[in-house]
């Protein structure tokens, strides 16, 4: 399931398109290297008619990294509650749900990982603090999961080894332009193998 909610069918709203396409340009120029104007032309609008949508610049970067951390964790969260109450909720199709639905984030929302470490800094004071109270609930879902498949592992080490694999997948900006990759599936199924293979090494 991408972060975007792929159940999604609707053509994207305006403010949707404005919150991608300034993710998508934030990433690529940074955020004071990037105006309205610029924002305003890459959806047809005029930059003053961004102002209808959002207040400026600030709110859009927050909208998106609080946005994409919410998102993250309540898919999370929804991947174990339901898979945990299908007949296969053994930890290990957990674990294999959870890091499924984060390799679609990795390679998806590539824009908002260069973004978050970019740009967090950024946030007010009260946004950067809910961003990282959201994230630290993103791992405790993980950590239940793999301390379930892996109970000897001290629950200190499933926590670095979560922030390790984190690190792993949302390595996908750095690695190469995505045309360049060796196709979705096969990146994806990939990244999956290298993240088993951590929590494993963690866990033996």
């Amino acid at each position: 399931m991408s972060t975007h909610a792929a159940a999604r069918v609707a053509a994207p709203t305006r403010r949707e398109q404005i919150l991608r396409e300034a993710a998508r340009l934030f990433a690529e120029r940074g955020f004071h290297g990037v105006g309205v104007d610029e924002i305003g032309a890459a959806v047809g609008i005029s930059g003053p008619g961004l102002y209808r949508h959002f207040p400026g610049k600030d709110a859009m970067l927050a909208e998106l990294l609080v946005g994409i951390s919410e998102r993250l964790l309540a898919g999370g969260q929804l991947r174990v509650s339901q898979d945990g109450a299908s007949a296969d909720g053994s930890p290990a199709a957990l674990l294999d749900a959870l890091i499924e639905g984060h390799i679609d984030f990795a390679l998806d929302d590539r824009p908002l990982i260069t973004l978050h470490d970019r740009e967090l800094d950024r946030l007010r004071d009260t946004d950067r603090k809910r961003v990282r109270r959201l994230q630290r609930e993103y791992v405790e879902v993980w950590v239940d999961v793999v301390r379930a498949l892996y109970p000897a592992l001290p629950e200190n080490e499933a926590r670095v080894t979560v922030h390790a694999v984190f690190g792993l997948l949302n390595s996908t900006p750095h690695l190469a332009r995505p045309e360049a990759l060796p196709g979705r599936a096969a990146t994806a199924a990939l990244l999956h193998r290298l993240a088993r293979g951590a929590f494993a090494a963690a866990g033996s």
